[in-house]
């Protein structure tokens, strides 16, 4: 999936059936590890790529890969038929605890709730974080709570709420062979 703006070139490949590899060419490191985080846990394998207006800040950077990597996620999911669908995970780091809840609902939706020891984790804005969930939240059509439980080390927090993202991922796309072509909603569709 490739998104092309003034102020980004945001390129994303995604294999949800992956085994966690991952590279990434973001210009942010901090990001970059967070995202290897969602690799590895999930089991998704990603490449990200991304030319952004990083001298201006790196807030349409963040917020272009989330929404790049949720239109991936939804093109790999396609009808979502024999999915879970719903997904959730705890994570602990040392001192933090984070819990992460997914639905593969088809109607975006962000509960977010984390209160970040200090601003800044090295010269990366803890506020970003919200962007790239609200970006994935709007374009892979999913229902996300991200709530950090406790925690007083600011890279522990984001590390525990990745982490927790990737494996309510996981769950959350795993395959219900009992329902292998039915989509998992009294609709009949997400």
């Amino acid at each position: 999936m490739s998104r092309d703006t003034l102020e980004t070139r945001i390129r994303v490949a995604v294999n949800l059936d992956g085994s966690g590899a991952s590279s990434f060419a973001t210009g942010l490191p901090f990001l970059e590890h967070m995202l290897d985080q969602v690799a590895r846990h999930g089991l998704i394998d990603l490449d990200i790529q991304a030319e952004g207006d990083l001298a201006v800040d790196a807030h349409h950077t963040v917020e272009d890969i989330g929404i790049t990597l949720g239109q991936a996620v939804a093109e790999a999911v396609g009808d979502k038929a024999g999915i879970v669908r719903y997904g959730h995970a705890y994570v602990p780091l040392d001192e933090a605890l984070s819990r992460v809840v997914v639905d593969f609902s088809g109607r975006p939706g962000l509960s977010y709730a984390i209160d970040f020891a200090r601003a800044r984790i090295a010269d990366f804005d803890v506020d970003l974080f919200r962007e790239f969930f609200q970006g994935f939240v709007n374009h892979a059509r999913v229902t996300l709570h991200v709530d950090c439980l406790r925690g007083a080390n600011a890279h522990h927090q984001a590390e525990t709420a990745f982490k927790a993202f990737g494996r309510a991922l996981r769950a959350a796309l795993a395959q219900d062979p009992r329902r292998a072509d039915a989509v998992p909603s009294t609709k009949g569709a997400l």
